[in-house]
């Protein structure tokens, strides 16, 4: 009879084998796959940003899919808890831009390493290759965890399954089917940090396909015009779409505006120089062309943004690439100056959530007690990471997630 067993060896299963074995000797961590740590070790392009040092508050601000509900497991374990637990055994971390925190090794290697040989210290029992078919409560409240290497039975129980993206890692969705089957209600899942996908002429044509823009504007639009959200990052045009960090953040968005419009195909809008307003912009272009009149337009704006986005914009703007400033309307200019400024196009979704980084829905807020991670309806039940409903952008705010609820649930259930 174990005090605690847990199922999934990722991120936040292993901060929990952590936690529930600082309170009891007695701890099982199961895992399906070979290795532990899987998707920690690509997490961060193999670099594994294993948190974010920003405060609180704009943490929150970067979990979107329910971030709020993190401010009471915070009060417990919380991000600089985590700098600490790595640092404390040797893994030093540096700061990087937005907050983010990598090993000073740039190895993700060495933070798996680090939860790996802390649970080892601390005498959890470690079964790899271990399916588990499904989890049963006993008369007597105690949890029997049916697997295909036997039957084991403990106290708590804590799910720490992952969510359904990156499958390869293991996350294939096994912890959805066991919290419901014990009472708690799954919300839709969908992807999140996914490519976005488009049929409009341009992207079909392949004309853009590889070509990456910094620092831009990507919307995505409601149905009235206005703005749902906005990120000002990198992007790039691919053979199905957009990708890059502004599509991945806005790609939850997306989805979810299919959803109110109810409508397969959205707006976006593209803004390729968010820090001029359109009439700055508009001198700007202006006092370049004025400098040689008699270049072709194409010519004179080389440098000004991207040859191939250049030509592009022209096209959009019904501009004759060889014409001259001197033949060039105000109607003209004022509509490059828009499309450059508010560059409209549709999309059609996003990849499938095989594809995605992240995982948005999963178990109901609602059934968990936030302070300790403990299921509403099932006691000695805990949940934690991704099979939650809770997602977050890249940059290191799902693993503080991942880690912060994993710490909470484990330290709760190890001494259930």
């Amino acid at each position: 009879m174990y005090q605690t067993i847990i199922i999934g060896g990722g991120p936040s299963g292993l901060m929990a084998a952590v936690a529930a074995s600082e309170q009891s000797q007695n701890v099982l961590l199961l895992e399906k796959k070979k290795g532990l740590g899987r998707k920690l070790k690509i997490s961060g392009g193999g670099r594994c940003n294993v948190t974010n040092r920003l405060p609180y508050a704009e943490i929150i601000k970067n979990i979107p899919g329910n971030g709020k509900f993190l401010y009471s497991p915070f009060s417990v374990f919380d991000n600089e808890s985590i700098i600490d637990f790595f640092e404390s055994r040797g893994v030093k971390l540096k700061e990087e831009d937005h907050g983010r925190m990598f090993p000073v090794s740039n190895k993700s290697q060495d933070v798996v390493d680090t939860l790996v040989n802390t649970i080892k210290q601390n005498k959890v029992d470690i079964k790899e290759e271990t399916i588990v078919n499904e989890i049963n409560v006993e008369d007597n409240g105690t949890f029997e965890v049916t697997t295909d290497k036997g039957i084991f039975s403990s106290k708590s129980v804590i799910i720490a399954t992952g969510g359904t993206s990156v499958p390869q890692t293991g996350s294939t969705g096994d912890g959805y089917k066991f919290a419901k089957k014990l009472g708690h209600s799954i919300t839709e899942l969908f992807p999140t940090e996914v490519p976005i996908t488009s049929a409009e002429h341009f992207i079909k044509s392949k004309e853009l396909k590889g070509l990456s823009l910094k620092d831009v504007e990507l919307s995505v639009l409601k149905k009235n015009g206005k703005k749902r959200i906005s990120h000002k990052m990198d992007m790039i045009f691919t053979h199905f779409g957009i990708s890059g960090p502004a599509a991945l953040r806005c790609s939850q968005f997306v989805y979810k505006e299919q959803k109110n419009q109810k409508t397969k195909e959205i707006n976006m809008q593209l803004d390729v120089f968010p820090e001029y307003k359109n009439h700055v912009l508009e001198e700007k272009i202006t006092s370049i062309l004025n400098e040689e009149p008699d270049k072709y337009i194409k010519n004179s704006l080389r440098g000004l943004i991207e040859e191939r986005y250049l030509l592009f914009m022209l096209n959009q703007a019904q501009i004759d690439e060889n014409t001259t400033y001197h033949h060039l309307s105000n109607q003209q200019l004022k509509q490059l100056v828009d499309c450059f400024k508010a560059f409209t196009f549709k999309v059609n979704g996003t990849l499938p959530i095989d594809k995605a980084f992240v995982t948005g829905g999963g178990v109901s807020l609602k059934e968990i007690w936030p302070k300790t991670m403990m299921s509403k309806l099932q006691p000695g039940l805990f949940l934690c990471g991704e099979v939650l409903d809770i997602h977050g952008y890249t940059g290191g705010y799902n693993i503080t997630s991942a880690l912060v609820t994993g710490h909470v649930a484990g330290y709760e259930a190890g001494k259930f």
